[in-house]
């Protein structure tokens, strides 16, 4: 079943060259059947990029699922075009009295400061509390993962030593849950952060427990017990080339930064790094759509 997108927005014409089937707003409308409904609180700078990979994502499952993006109201991108804010994303006060099936948080390139001092931390916690009694289950990418253990569960970041940069491979430590159905038992997956969350304090908290994790770069997949909230600490939507691009873009500034780690062919920049965790991280949408959000939601909010 096709994704409902606006009917203008840039990345429905890539997702339809991948064959990925995508449905306009006016054509849904004229179809007797109740879309998922997902709220995705963009936050990360490259609007537009971040878009095209999560509704490839979002769009390889047989539910219909229809998209709203929201960015925050108190800042506005700098990265992105104000017409396609105002054309194709929403405020939050514009949602707060809407009710969603699911709601997918992202990363921000805010992890280095303290949650207080960013500019949005306000409205980001008004938009977690709001979720509590409005969406059914909530997946969380990496600072939108650190952001959720800090304001529902207490669990602050810890600044690395040096960042989390590479493709490294992670345990599953229940593969009857759910959410990791279909998952191999070590499986690969990005990373790119400067701050981590101490696998100590997820496991001595009794409202969540960790599903995936890695010895190399710690908890990686972190589940409440009551399904609302699924916390990933890296980037399993990223494209082949997005640590590349982040690679060549800090190295252009003079960055002193390393080469991403089990990334590269014989860690050798000039070659394409292969995607080695497309197949997981499909499985990992498609499971948290299917047992997380459609078994779950109810068929008519009250």
């Amino acid at each position: 079943m096709p994704i409902t997108i606006p009917k203008q927005l840039p990345a429905g014409e890539l997702l339809k060259q991948e064959k990925i089937f995508v449905m306009d707003e006016e054509r849904a409308t004229s179809q007797d059947i109740r879309p998922l409904r997902i709220l995705v609180v963009n936050l990360m700078p490259q609007k537009e990029k971040t878009e095209l990979q999560l509704l490839r994502l979002l769009g390889n499952t047989p539910l219909q699922v229809d998209i709203t993006f929201l960015h925050t109201e108190t800042y506005v991108s700098k990265n992105v075009s104000k017409n396609h804010l105002d054309t194709f994303y929403k405020t939050f006060p514009q949602v707060k009295n809407e009710k969603f099936d699911g709601m997918i948080v992202t990363g921000a390139p805010v992890e280095q400061m303290e949650f207080e001092q960013v500019e949005y931390w306000s409205e980001m916690q008004d938009i977690l509390d709001w979720a509590k009694e409005h969406v059914t289950s909530s997946m969380h990418i990496c600072w939108g993962a650190q952001a959720a253990l800090y304001h529902y569960y207490g669990i602050d970041k810890q600044q690395l030593p040096a960042k989390c940069f590479g493709i490294f491979d992670h345990i599953v430590t229940d593969p009857t849950v759910n959410l990791a159905r279909g998952f191999n038992d070590l499986f690969p997956a990005p990373h790119s952060r400067h701050t981590g969350v101490s696998k100590e304090d997820i496991e001595a908290h009794d409202e969540i427990s960790i599903l995936s994790y890695s010895d190399e770069v710690g908890p990686f997949i972190v589940l409440s017990k009551d399904a609302k909230n699924i916390m990933i600490t890296g980037h399993l939507e990223y494209d082949a080339g997005t640590l590349q691009e982040e690679y060549d873009r800090d190295s252009a500034k003079g960055l002193d930064i390393d080469i991403p780690k089990n990334y590269f062919p014989n860690d050798d920049a000039t070659l394409n790094p292969p995607n080695t965790w497309r197949s997981h991280t499909h499985l990992l949408f498609s499971n948290w759509l299917n047992y997380y959000v459609y078994q779950q939601t109810p068929f008519e909010w009250k």
